[in-house]
């Protein structure tokens, strides 16, 4: 059985069959919002980022919404094959404070999520943003309805079922309500379009770096949005996912590079790429579009995922499902990302041999 599937648009499908997969061609790694789904993906990760592609001479880009942004921006560390097992140790032992048979308030998860943040980055952004190859481009959302401008007990909620209704309408509907803010490191910004959704980007700074991390992944009523970031727009933000869930992006509106096949690698947890979250009941946003013609999709097969704890992926409904039971919980995701050492493994067999590579078509 195997661990690991492969899915790519039409043009990566032909550079895969005629050279295989190489380092040299991948230009950009997306990092999708998921919570805890995006566990498994890390030891994937420690092998893209701590080996395969640390000696790559070309720039990558590293867009990010949510866990993907902390994951990709916990990549530019100096070590980050070791920084990224830590950042998996932290998302699995996070546990805050609650009443009985209550969630914990926002304003709680909030600090202490951005106290962990606070701990791994701080005094590091050099790292983050100097890094040699790569250019990290962390993805939230603003609100800009003035029911959005700022966090309220009853106007957030009314706030985001406008958003929810726009959204249904058009993705340029839901630019009335919440705009794309990406963050995005100043020596380079993303070489891709994106107006599909109302956007402004700015530069990531040393001073808004972990708060442009905290926002993007700041979920709506789980944790507090922040505000009115350093040398960003005035307002609340929220998690980058809303507006890109899956950073289904214009990819393939890369300007070219003389011998590299611009590709876009995307280790993912499913094999579908989902542009907002507020998308995730339109299945007819879910399929694969020419924007995705040069992408490389990774993610793992259905019945790799029937083995693990619950036959399912981690995700937030473990929170419930194990309640107080916080050892059960993290040691089912500690589980899990112990067997995703396969998705490593096969990927790094695939890559080693430079054999021709025969993808499935992304759905």
């Amino acid at each position: 059985m195997q661990a690991l599937q492969i899915h790519a648009g039409a043009r990566a499908r032909e550079v895969l069959r005629e050279r295989g997969l190489r380092a040299l061609d991948v230009r950009v790694v997306p990092g999708a919002a998921g919570g805890p789904k995006g566990l498994v993906l890390g030891p994937l990760d420690r092998f893209l980022f701590g080996r395969w592609l640390a000696g790559v001479p070309q720039t990558v880009h590293l867009p990010g919404a949510s866990i993907g942004a902390w994951r990709l921006a916990t990549a530019c560390l100096a070590d980050p094959a070791a920084e990224l097992a830590r950042m998996a140790d932290d998302y699995i032992g996070q546990t805050y404070e609650h009443g009985p048979g209550r969630p914990p308030k926002p304003a709680h998860v909030s600090a202490v999520f951005g106290a962990k943040l606070d701990a791994r980055f701080a005094g590091r952004e050099a790292e983050v943003l100097g890094h040699p190859r790569f250019r990290l481009h962390v993805f939230t959302s603003r609100g800009r309805h003035r029911l959005l401008r700022r966090q309220g007990r009853w106007r957030t909620p009314l706030g985001y079922l406008g958003a929810f209704v726009a959204n249904g309408a058009s993705r340029r509907a839901l630019g009335n309500w919440l705009e794309r803010v990406v963050f995005s490191d100043p020596r380079e910004p993303l070489p891709l379009p994106l107006h599909d959704v109302r956007t402004q980007q700015v530069a990531l700074r040393p001073d808004n770096l972990r708060l442009s991390i905290l926002a993007s992944c700041s979920i709506p009523f789980w944790l507090d949005a922040v505000h009115d970031i350093p040398g960003a727009p005035p307002g609340a933000y929220w998690d980058g996912g809303i507006t890109d869930y899956h950073l289904h992006l214009d990819y393939g509106a890369l300007p070219a590079d003389d011998g590299c096949a611009n590709l876009v690698l995307y280790p993912h947890f499913q094999k579908t790429v989902i542009p907002g979250w507020l998308d995730k009941a339109l299945k007819h946003r879910h399929r694969a579009s020419a924007h995705l013609d040069n992408v490389v999709l990774l993610s793992p097969a259905p019945a790799w995922i029937a083995t693990l704890p619950g036959a399912k992926l981690p995700d937030r409904s473990d929170f419930k499902a194990f309640g107080d039971d916080l050892a059960g919980r993290m040691a089912a995701w500690r589980r899990a990302v112990q067997e995703s050492e396969r998705l490593a493994d096969e990927f790094a067999r695939l890559v080693d041999r430079g054999d021709p590579v025969a993808a499935q078509p992304l759905a």
